[in-house]
């Protein structure tokens, strides 16, 4: 490496260590899902320059227009491993495979045991269309079936995906940008074929194919890796349940008007989601009256609340009423508040006692005439 490797630049630097921003290609074409334009390489016998053709701008300028913080520079230590990985033409990559003694021919076995005179070479390839944790998850197998393991990705161009699979969201330099950045991935092939061959294998130096076991039919064949696998030279990896490119596109097409009604509420015009003025209108009004609802289930949900806590207070109210005014708390009140009884102090004495209408004399007065005075 040395010290060429610790300042890299956007546009027209061809450093060893040289970040090629797939992303800043692409930056003039975002809202296409053509092939982009791209840089057209001329490998010399040096491999030291890059001419560059259909681009008026440098990638530092438009760098500089999208980002004018970085000033058109970023600094990468490559020595720290915090750049991404490098495409199979640049000088990294290239050096890495001219360093690799591939006349060692290295066992399933040999790997296993970590045995391995140096690094392990293994290859996975993919579409990579929206890359997602099912991709992750298979580089990461990949990345670990050994130890001392160099990750080469494989991701196909776009005239080969749409002729095989058809078309895809991401174009190809979208693709390449998007697995470059991956964690568990040192090097990026880009263009790579459908079915591999033995010229692809010698040339990348590659010890290991890794892919899920499952036969992947192509071009006459039941399985194009089945030549891989009698070599000795397959790894198994296993699939992601539950999560693929095309279950997210089968989600956008399933919730079409959410997001077209998403993208428009961001400030997304109608031309640039496709969408005709009829049916612009449409989405419109059911996003207001969703609005509308929105604000009724709320408003349904605050009453609701409210009625509850009413209900529950309410009761609390009325229980505290029924143990105030319950048959001793009457009593009670009624004993504190009526005056007391005059009652004759001698008892030969004839005295009146008055109780409404009733007239009861001394001698008379007894126990049962008490309870009618009560």
């Amino acid at each position: 490496m040395g010290d060429d490797s610790t300042l890299i630049e956007y546009g027209g630097v061809t450093s060893a260590d040289e970040w090629h921003d797939a992303s800043a290609e692409n930056s003039t074409y975002a809202n296409t899902n053509n092939s982009i334009p791209k840089e057209i390489y001329h490998e010399k016998s040096s491999f030291e320059e890059v001419s560059i053709a259909n681009k008026k701008k440098s990638n530092k300028e438009t760098m500089a227009e999208c980002s004018p913080q970085f000033n058109g520079q970023i600094s990468i230590n490559a020595e720290l491993n915090v750049s991404p990985a490098p495409l199979c033409y640049e000088e990294k990559a290239r050096k890495e495979r001219e360093n690799c003694d591939y006349s060692i021919k290295i066992t399933f076995d040999m790997a296993k045991e970590n045995a391995a005179p140096r690094k392990i070479r293994i290859y996975a390839d993919g579409i990579y269309d929206l890359f997602h944790a099912g991709h992750a998850r298979q580089l990461m197998q990949a990345k670990n079936l050994f130890k001392n393991v160099y990750l080469l990705a494989g991701v196909c161009n776009d005239n080969l995906t749409h002729s095989k699979k058809g078309k895809t969201v991401m174009n190809e330099t979208e693709r390449y940008e998007s697995v470059r950045h991956c964690r568990y991935v040192d090097e990026i092939v880009t263009d790579a074929p459908w079915v591999l061959d033995d010229d692809f294998l010698t040339k990348n130096k590659i010890d290991f194919v890794a892919h899920d076991e499952i036969p992947y039919g192509a071009e006459g064949s039941d399985d194009i890796y089945q030549h891989i696998k009698a070599r000795g030279m397959f790894a198994a990896t296993q699939r992601t349940e539950g999560v693929s490119t095309s279950d997210i596109i089968c989600r956008l097409v399933r919730d079409y008007d959410v997001y077209v009604r998403r993208n428009l509420a961001r400030g997304y015009s109608a031309q640039d989601l496709n969408v005709g003025f009829i049916k612009k209108n449409q989405l419109e009004l059911q996003t207001r009256l969703d609005t509308v609802k929105s604000k009724i289930r709320t408003y349904e949900e605050e009453s609701k609340t409210f009625m509850e806590r009413w209900e529950d207070r309410s009761k609390e109210y009325i229980h505290s009423f029924i143990a105030l005014f319950e048959r001793t708390g009457v009593l009670n009140l009624l004993h504190r508040t009526r005056p007391p009884i005059a009652y004759p102090s001698t008892p030969n004495k004839r005295s009146e006692i008055v109780n409404g209408d009733t007239t009861v004399f001394e001698e008379d007065f007894d126990e049962n005439n008490l309870n009618k005075i009560h």
